[in-house]
Order: structure tokens, then C-alpha cells, then sequence
């Protein structure tokens, strides 16, 4: 009888957590401490290039779920020197705007040091 509860809860938890990884997948649920992007806005400075813009690139990027993950690939791209970076959740992609050039590489090392997979840079 005792196992038979031990079975039962443990299958309990399975199907919880599998319902839970579902909707982490589906950019549904909360990860990474962030929660999802309707349920709490984390709050993220700007920043500002001092020279003109001379161009802008576009990454998409894989693995972003809450806003915690954008803040994580923001805060990444700007370490670059002379690179800003806005983030967008809903297009799973950065827009990044450059006072001297940089390499794709570059970015691509800076996103996937953070933790994420860049599928394409245009």
C-alpha cells in the first residue's frame, strides 16, 4: 500500500514538471528568475553611442524566454565597445547599432558566451 502511494506521487511530480518544462519551452512560463515578459518588466538602461551611427545589424537568437534572458543579451552586446544593442522578446532578436564597425564574430561570441544560440546575423 505504501508503495503504491510513493508511485503515485512520484508520477504526480512527473507530470507536473513535465507541464512546466512545456510551457518554459513555449516562452509561456517564467525562467531564469526573470518571469515572462507579461508578468514583469525588468528594467534596463539605454546605451547611448557617443560618435554617429554608421550602421545597425540584426541577430536572431535562440533561447531567449523572459525578459531576464533579453537583459542577459543586452547587457552582453553592450560590453562591446562602440555597439548598442535593443532586445526584443516577441521577435527573439537584437538590433544592434554600431559607431565603428564590428565583427559578425564578435557578436556572435558575446550572445553565445551569454548563454544563447544566434541563428542568423543580418
Amino acid at each position: 500500500m505504501a508503495d503504491a502511494v510513493i508511485i503515485i506521487a512520484v508520477i504526480l511530480l512527473m507530470v507536473l514538471a513535465a507541464k512546466q518544462s512545456l510551457k518554459h519551452f513555449r516562452g509561456e512560463g517564467s525562467c531564469c528568475g526573470g518571469g515572462n515578459s507579461k508578468a514583469s518588466k525588468v528594467k534596463m538602461k539605454e546605451k547611448i553611442l557617443s560618435g554617429p551611427i554608421l550602421g545597425r545589424k540584426t541577430i536572431k537568437i535562440d533561447g531567449m524566454h523572459c525578459e531576464h534572458c533579453v537583459q542577459n543579451v543586452m547587457e552582453a552586446i553592450n560590453q562591446i565597445q562602440g555597439v548598442s544593442a535593443k532586445v526584443y522578446l516577441d521577435t527573439k532578436e537584437a538590433v544592434i547599432s554600431y559607431e565603428k564597425e564590428v565583427s559578425d564574430d564578435v557578436l556572435r561570441q558575446a550572445v553565445e558566451n551569454a548563454g544563447y544560440k544566434v541563428r542568423v546575423i543580418l
